[in-house]
């Protein structure tokens, strides 16, 4: 039998395993990632304490399947910023799109990186998080380009990730100001004219 039954709610197992997702995530937004953990994500789901390692074993587990569904929403993000052929925009289109999906999920965006926390093997997490690169390395190299060999040939690419993620990193941090108007302005109008200097540098 395919569901769980816990304090008054029925889950087919499926929806068990996004409740425990959606569960983890509101933690994690509310307390940060250390304030995490599997009996909490296990309580707001409405089920055993048990429940959760039915499904993804541990801690590391959960945070995991939390991390692979975020990098699934910022490449959908990242896709949907891509527009155009000529390089300029869509670099700059994407890297709006990338700063605007770390401001608008920050708990999210940060467990992406914490790879201490998370299992860097297991296939859907690595799945997610190599689409979301191709997409920037077509942003930056060009949908064309061909499969690169070694990192000398994805300069390109990790030099647009690197400024795009340092902006990223000091938005978050205060740089350009706290409140929504100002950072939407820093994301607007000053990091389409931070990465035109890569495209010309290019």
């Amino acid at each position: 039998m395919n569901s769980v039954k816990m304090a008054g709610r029925a889950y087919h197992h499926g929806a068990l395993r996004e409740a425990l997702i959606d569960a983890a995530e509101a933690i994690i937004a509310e307390r940060g990632v250390e304030g995490f953990s599997l009996r909490e994500a296990a309580r707001r789901a409405g089920v055993s304490p048990a429940a959760p390692g039915h499904h993804f074993g541990d801690a590391r587990g959960l945070l995991t399947a939390v991390a692979t569904r975020a990098f699934r929403d910022f490449g959908d993000a990242l896709e949907a910023g891509t527009t155009g052929e000529d390089p300029r925009e869509r670099i700059r289109g994407q890297g709006i799109a990338y700063v605007r999906f770390a401001l608008a999920n920050r708990a999210r965006f940060e467990l992406m990186w914490r790879k201490a926390l998370l299992d860097r093997e297991d296939p859907d997490y690595c799945a997610a998080g190599d689409r979301a690169f191709l997409l920037l390395d077509r942003a930056a190299r060009g949908a064309g380009a061909p499969e690169a060999p070694d990192l000398t040939v994805l300069a390109p690419s990790i030099a647009a990730w690197s400024i795009v993620h340092g902006f990223v990193e000091l938005a978050l941090s205060g740089a350009f100001g706290t409140g929504p108007e100002e950072l939407e302005a820093a994301t607007e109008q000053l990091l389409p004219r931070v990465l035109d200097h890569l495209v010309a540098a290019g």
